[in-house]
Protein backbone atom coordinates (compact mmCIF):
# COMPACT_ATOMS: atom_id res chain seq x y z
CA UNK A 1 0.00 0.00 0.00
CA UNK A 2 1.05 3.09 -1.33
CA UNK A 3 1.53 5.78 1.36
CA UNK A 4 0.23 9.17 1.86
CA UNK A 5 3.09 11.24 0.94
CA UNK A 6 3.20 9.46 -1.85
CA UNK A 7 -0.30 9.63 -3.33
CA UNK A 8 -0.06 13.93 -2.40
CA UNK A 9 3.06 14.01 -4.36
CA UNK A 10 1.80 12.34 -7.33
CA UNK A 11 -1.58 14.37 -7.40
CA UNK A 12 0.44 17.22 -7.21
CA UNK A 13 2.59 16.43 -10.57
CA UNK A 14 -0.69 15.64 -12.43
CA UNK A 15 -2.23 18.54 -11.36
CA UNK A 16 0.83 21.03 -12.50
CA UNK A 17 1.06 18.58 -15.72
CA UNK A 18 -2.88 19.37 -16.25
CA UNK A 19 -2.09 23.16 -16.41
CA UNK A 20 0.92 23.04 -18.56
CA UNK A 21 -1.09 20.68 -21.19
CA UNK A 22 -4.60 22.23 -20.85
CA UNK A 23 -5.81 19.12 -20.00
CA UNK A 24 -9.02 17.87 -17.99
CA UNK A 25 -9.36 13.98 -16.75
CA UNK A 26 -12.48 12.44 -17.19
CA UNK A 27 -12.81 9.16 -14.59
CA UNK A 28 -15.73 6.46 -14.27
CA UNK A 29 -17.38 6.12 -11.61
CA UNK A 30 -16.16 2.42 -11.40
CA UNK A 31 -12.38 4.12 -10.85
CA UNK A 32 -9.98 3.56 -8.11
CA UNK A 33 -10.62 6.13 -5.35
CA UNK A 34 -7.40 8.55 -5.95
CA UNK A 35 -8.09 8.45 -9.45
CA UNK A 36 -11.95 9.75 -9.20
CA UNK A 37 -10.39 12.51 -6.48
CA UNK A 38 -7.85 13.76 -9.22
CA UNK A 39 -10.50 14.24 -11.85
CA UNK A 40 -12.19 16.97 -13.62
CA UNK A 41 -15.33 15.10 -14.21
CA UNK A 42 -16.24 11.89 -12.88
CA UNK A 43 -19.46 10.16 -14.07
CA UNK A 44 -21.19 7.27 -16.15
CA UNK A 45 -20.32 6.31 -19.72
CA UNK A 46 -23.48 9.14 -20.66
CA UNK A 47 -22.61 11.85 -18.78
CA UNK A 48 -18.55 11.31 -19.90
CA UNK A 49 -19.35 11.18 -23.44
CA UNK A 50 -21.41 15.28 -22.81
CA UNK A 51 -18.46 16.33 -20.96
CA UNK A 52 -16.36 15.04 -23.76
CA UNK A 53 -18.32 17.32 -26.25
CA UNK A 54 -18.30 20.33 -23.40
CA UNK A 55 -15.52 20.63 -21.97
CA UNK A 56 -12.76 23.22 -23.30
CA UNK A 57 -9.04 21.67 -23.32
CA UNK A 58 -6.69 20.72 -25.70
CA UNK A 59 -6.13 17.24 -24.15
CA UNK A 60 -8.68 14.77 -22.45
CA UNK A 61 -7.63 12.28 -20.03
CA UNK A 62 -10.36 9.28 -20.42
CA UNK A 63 -9.86 7.06 -17.35
CA UNK A 64 -11.91 4.19 -18.49
CA UNK A 65 -12.20 1.31 -20.30
CA UNK A 66 -11.31 1.10 -24.61
CA UNK A 67 -14.79 1.89 -26.05
CA UNK A 68 -15.23 5.36 -23.76
CA UNK A 69 -11.74 6.62 -24.97
CA UNK A 70 -13.19 6.11 -28.59
CA UNK A 71 -15.81 7.71 -27.97
CA UNK A 72 -14.19 10.93 -27.14
CA UNK A 73 -11.96 10.56 -30.12
CA UNK A 74 -15.40 10.03 -31.97
CA UNK A 75 -17.06 13.52 -30.55
CA UNK A 76 -13.62 15.10 -30.46
CA UNK A 77 -11.52 14.94 -33.61
CA UNK A 78 -10.02 17.70 -32.86
CA UNK A 79 -8.54 17.33 -29.46
CA UNK A 80 -6.08 14.80 -28.44
CA UNK A 81 -7.58 12.07 -26.99
CA UNK A 82 -5.43 10.04 -24.13
CA UNK A 83 -6.04 6.30 -22.54
CA UNK A 84 -3.48 5.74 -19.90
CA UNK A 85 -4.23 2.40 -20.18
CA UNK A 86 -4.45 1.19 -23.51
CA UNK A 87 -4.57 -2.53 -22.19
CA UNK A 88 -8.16 -1.51 -20.61
CA UNK A 89 -10.17 -3.16 -22.57
CA UNK A 90 -14.37 -3.81 -21.79
CA UNK A 91 -14.46 -7.34 -21.63
CA UNK A 92 -18.62 -7.25 -22.91
CA UNK A 93 -17.47 -4.96 -25.93
CA UNK A 94 -15.21 -7.61 -27.10
CA UNK A 95 -18.14 -10.23 -27.67
CA UNK A 96 -19.97 -8.22 -30.43
CA UNK A 97 -17.73 -8.36 -33.94
CA UNK A 98 -18.69 -5.88 -37.03
CA UNK A 99 -18.60 -8.69 -39.06
CA UNK A 100 -21.69 -10.73 -37.20
CA UNK A 101 -23.42 -7.78 -36.43
CA UNK A 102 -23.64 -7.43 -40.01
CA UNK A 103 -25.15 -10.78 -40.66
CA UNK A 104 -27.35 -10.00 -37.90
CA UNK A 105 -28.65 -6.74 -40.13
CA UNK A 106 -29.21 -9.30 -43.05
CA UNK A 107 -31.02 -11.92 -40.65
CA UNK A 108 -33.80 -9.09 -39.29
CA UNK A 109 -33.47 -6.20 -42.10
CA UNK A 110 -36.75 -4.18 -40.82
CA UNK A 111 -34.83 -3.80 -37.57
CA UNK A 112 -33.04 -0.65 -36.03
CA UNK A 113 -29.94 -1.37 -34.37
CA UNK A 114 -29.30 -0.22 -30.98
CA UNK A 115 -25.44 -0.11 -29.46
CA UNK A 116 -25.08 0.26 -26.16
CA UNK A 117 -22.42 2.57 -26.00
CA UNK A 118 -20.05 -0.45 -24.46
CA UNK A 119 -19.26 -1.40 -27.81
CA UNK A 120 -16.44 -0.67 -30.15
CA UNK A 121 -16.02 2.38 -32.85
CA UNK A 122 -16.50 -0.12 -35.72
CA UNK A 123 -19.98 -1.40 -34.11
CA UNK A 124 -21.08 1.82 -33.53
CA UNK A 125 -20.49 2.59 -37.26
CA UNK A 126 -22.70 -0.02 -38.33
CA UNK A 127 -25.34 1.28 -35.56
CA UNK A 128 -28.59 3.49 -35.94
CA UNK A 129 -28.37 4.85 -32.45
CA UNK A 130 -26.17 4.34 -29.39
CA UNK A 131 -27.86 4.18 -25.64
CA UNK A 132 -26.36 3.72 -21.93
CA UNK A 133 -27.96 2.02 -19.31
CA UNK A 134 -29.25 5.48 -18.22
CA UNK A 135 -31.37 6.23 -21.36
CA UNK A 136 -31.99 2.54 -23.00
CA UNK A 137 -35.49 2.95 -22.85
CA UNK A 138 -35.72 5.65 -24.44
CA UNK A 139 -33.91 5.85 -27.06
CA UNK A 140 -35.42 2.35 -28.05
CA UNK A 141 -38.57 4.39 -27.46
CA UNK A 142 -37.32 6.94 -29.79
CA UNK A 143 -37.29 4.77 -32.62
CA UNK A 144 -40.18 4.40 -35.25
CA UNK A 145 -39.85 1.12 -36.08
CA UNK A 146 -40.95 -1.96 -34.36
CA UNK A 147 -38.32 -4.19 -34.12
CA UNK A 148 -34.90 -3.51 -32.53
CA UNK A 149 -31.32 -5.14 -32.46
CA UNK A 150 -29.80 -4.63 -29.23
CA UNK A 151 -26.43 -5.28 -29.27
CA UNK A 152 -24.19 -6.35 -26.92
CA UNK A 153 -25.77 -6.81 -23.27
CA UNK A 154 -28.54 -9.28 -23.55
CA UNK A 155 -29.38 -8.23 -19.56
CA UNK A 156 -29.75 -4.31 -20.40
CA UNK A 157 -32.03 -5.90 -23.54
CA UNK A 158 -33.91 -7.60 -20.90
CA UNK A 159 -34.70 -5.03 -18.59
CA UNK A 160 -35.17 -2.77 -21.60
CA UNK A 161 -37.86 -4.61 -23.06
CA UNK A 162 -39.92 -4.23 -20.05
CA UNK A 163 -40.28 -0.67 -20.49
CA UNK A 164 -41.22 -0.68 -23.94
CA UNK A 165 -43.39 -2.64 -26.58
CA UNK A 166 -41.39 -3.03 -29.64
CA UNK A 167 -39.61 -6.47 -30.03
CA UNK A 168 -36.25 -6.75 -28.57
CA UNK A 169 -33.59 -8.80 -30.13
CA UNK A 170 -31.10 -9.42 -27.79
CA UNK A 171 -26.95 -10.02 -28.50
CA UNK A 172 -25.74 -13.23 -26.62
CA UNK A 173 -22.90 -10.56 -24.55
CA UNK A 174 -22.95 -9.41 -20.93
CA UNK A 175 -20.82 -7.57 -18.41
CA UNK A 176 -18.56 -10.37 -16.48
CA UNK A 177 -18.73 -8.51 -13.21
CA UNK A 178 -22.47 -7.84 -13.44
CA UNK A 179 -23.40 -11.28 -15.00
CA UNK A 180 -22.02 -13.29 -12.16
CA UNK A 181 -23.63 -11.55 -9.39
CA UNK A 182 -25.88 -14.17 -8.50
CA UNK A 183 -29.40 -13.92 -7.20
CA UNK A 184 -27.69 -15.99 -4.12
CA UNK A 185 -25.13 -13.08 -3.41
CA UNK A 186 -27.97 -10.73 -3.30
CA UNK A 187 -29.72 -12.90 -0.68
CA UNK A 188 -27.18 -13.67 1.64
CA UNK A 189 -26.10 -9.84 1.77
CA UNK A 190 -29.85 -8.60 2.22
CA UNK A 191 -30.14 -11.49 5.34
CA UNK A 192 -26.97 -9.75 6.28
CA UNK A 193 -28.01 -6.03 6.39
CA UNK A 194 -31.60 -6.74 6.74
CA UNK A 195 -32.48 -2.69 6.78
CA UNK A 196 -30.69 -2.13 3.36
CA UNK A 197 -31.91 -1.11 0.33
CA UNK A 198 -31.07 -3.01 -2.91
CA UNK A 199 -29.98 -0.68 -5.73
CA UNK A 200 -28.59 -2.89 -8.62
CA UNK A 201 -27.28 -2.15 -12.33
CA UNK A 202 -29.50 -3.08 -15.65
CA UNK A 203 -26.51 -5.27 -16.39
CA UNK A 204 -26.95 -7.79 -13.65
CA UNK A 205 -29.15 -10.96 -14.06
CA UNK A 206 -32.98 -10.40 -14.79
CA UNK A 207 -33.72 -12.72 -11.33
CA UNK A 208 -31.46 -9.76 -9.83
CA UNK A 209 -32.89 -7.04 -10.89
CA UNK A 210 -36.36 -8.82 -9.90
CA UNK A 211 -35.90 -8.91 -6.49
CA UNK A 212 -34.00 -4.99 -6.44
CA UNK A 213 -35.71 -2.15 -4.94
CA UNK A 214 -34.27 0.05 -7.87
CA UNK A 215 -32.55 -0.22 -10.55
CA UNK A 216 -30.84 1.80 -12.39
CA UNK A 217 -27.67 3.24 -13.78
CA UNK A 218 -24.76 4.53 -11.40
CA UNK A 219 -25.60 8.26 -12.29
CA UNK A 220 -29.04 6.87 -11.10
CA UNK A 221 -27.79 5.78 -8.13
CA UNK A 222 -25.87 8.15 -6.89
CA UNK A 223 -28.54 10.58 -7.13
CA UNK A 224 -31.63 8.47 -5.84
CA UNK A 225 -29.33 7.40 -2.02
CA UNK A 226 -29.01 11.57 -2.18
CA UNK A 227 -32.32 12.16 -1.76
CA UNK A 228 -33.39 8.85 -0.21
CA UNK A 229 -34.02 8.98 3.76
CA UNK A 230 -32.98 5.59 4.45
CA UNK A 231 -29.51 5.34 5.81
CA UNK A 232 -27.99 2.02 4.41
CA UNK A 233 -28.25 0.79 1.15
CA UNK A 234 -26.78 -2.16 -0.84
CA UNK A 235 -25.14 -1.61 -4.02
CA UNK A 236 -25.06 -4.21 -7.19
CA UNK A 237 -22.89 -2.53 -9.35
CA UNK A 238 -19.09 -2.04 -9.63
CA UNK A 239 -17.64 -1.48 -6.21
CA UNK A 240 -16.23 1.82 -7.47
CA UNK A 241 -19.35 3.46 -6.89
CA UNK A 242 -19.24 3.03 -3.48
CA UNK A 243 -16.04 5.73 -3.11
CA UNK A 244 -18.12 8.63 -4.76
CA UNK A 245 -21.49 7.45 -2.65
CA UNK A 246 -19.30 7.95 0.84
CA UNK A 247 -17.93 11.40 -0.20
CA UNK A 248 -21.18 12.65 -0.89
CA UNK A 249 -22.90 11.12 1.82
CA UNK A 250 -20.80 10.45 4.88
CA UNK A 251 -23.66 9.32 7.05
CA UNK A 252 -25.05 6.44 4.71
CA UNK A 253 -23.84 3.07 5.02
CA UNK A 254 -22.83 1.26 1.68
CA UNK A 255 -22.06 -2.53 1.15
CA UNK A 256 -21.44 -3.71 -1.79
CA UNK A 257 -23.92 -6.98 -2.91
CA UNK A 258 -20.64 -8.71 -3.43
CA UNK A 259 -16.98 -8.75 -2.65
CA UNK A 260 -16.48 -9.67 -5.93
CA UNK A 261 -17.96 -7.09 -8.11
CA UNK A 262 -14.56 -5.75 -9.36
CA UNK A 263 -13.43 -4.56 -13.06
CA UNK A 264 -9.93 -5.07 -13.36
CA UNK A 265 -10.21 -2.81 -16.53
CA UNK A 266 -11.65 0.17 -14.29
CA UNK A 267 -8.42 0.36 -12.28
CA UNK A 268 -6.03 2.69 -13.58
CA UNK A 269 -3.39 3.71 -11.66
CA UNK A 270 -2.48 6.91 -10.74
CA UNK A 271 1.08 6.35 -11.87
CA UNK A 272 -0.45 5.86 -15.40
CA UNK A 273 -2.45 9.11 -15.97
CA UNK A 274 0.41 10.87 -14.69
CA UNK A 275 2.60 8.91 -17.21
CA UNK A 276 0.31 9.95 -20.14
CA UNK A 277 0.24 13.15 -19.51
CA UNK A 278 4.01 13.51 -19.15
CA UNK A 279 4.36 11.84 -22.66
CA UNK A 280 1.29 12.56 -24.32
CA UNK A 281 0.47 9.17 -24.86
CA UNK A 282 -1.15 6.39 -26.06
CA UNK A 283 -2.99 8.76 -28.26
CA UNK A 284 -6.57 7.08 -28.73
CA UNK A 285 -7.35 7.98 -32.97
CA UNK A 286 -10.55 6.77 -34.95
CA UNK A 287 -10.23 6.01 -38.44
CA UNK A 288 -12.34 9.26 -40.04
CA UNK A 289 -14.84 6.78 -42.26
CA UNK A 290 -15.67 5.15 -38.95
CA UNK A 291 -15.83 8.10 -36.60
CA UNK A 292 -18.00 9.78 -38.95
CA UNK A 293 -20.56 6.89 -38.78
CA UNK A 294 -19.74 6.21 -35.29
CA UNK A 295 -20.79 9.95 -34.78
CA UNK A 296 -23.84 9.91 -35.88
CA UNK A 297 -25.04 7.54 -33.82
CA UNK A 298 -23.48 8.89 -30.81
CA UNK A 299 -24.88 12.55 -31.77
CA UNK A 300 -28.29 10.95 -31.90
CA UNK A 301 -28.01 9.63 -28.54
CA UNK A 302 -27.18 13.04 -26.62
CA UNK A 303 -29.88 14.27 -28.70
CA UNK A 304 -32.68 11.71 -27.65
Amino acid sequence: MKDNTFTEDITDYIENLKKERNAVILAHNYQRGEVQDIADFTGDSLELARWAVDVDADILVVCGVDFMAESAAILNPDKIILHPEKEAKCPMAMMVSPSKLEKMKEDYPNASVVSYVNTSAEVKALSDICCTSANSAKVVNSLEGDEVIFVPDKNLAHWTSRHTTKKIIPWDGYCPTHHFLTLKDVINTKNEHPDAELLVHPECRPEVCEIADVVTSTSGMLRYVKKSEKKEFIIGTEIGLIHKMMLENPNKRFYPASEYLICPSMKIPLESVAKSLEEIEPIVEVEEDVRKKAMKALERMLSV
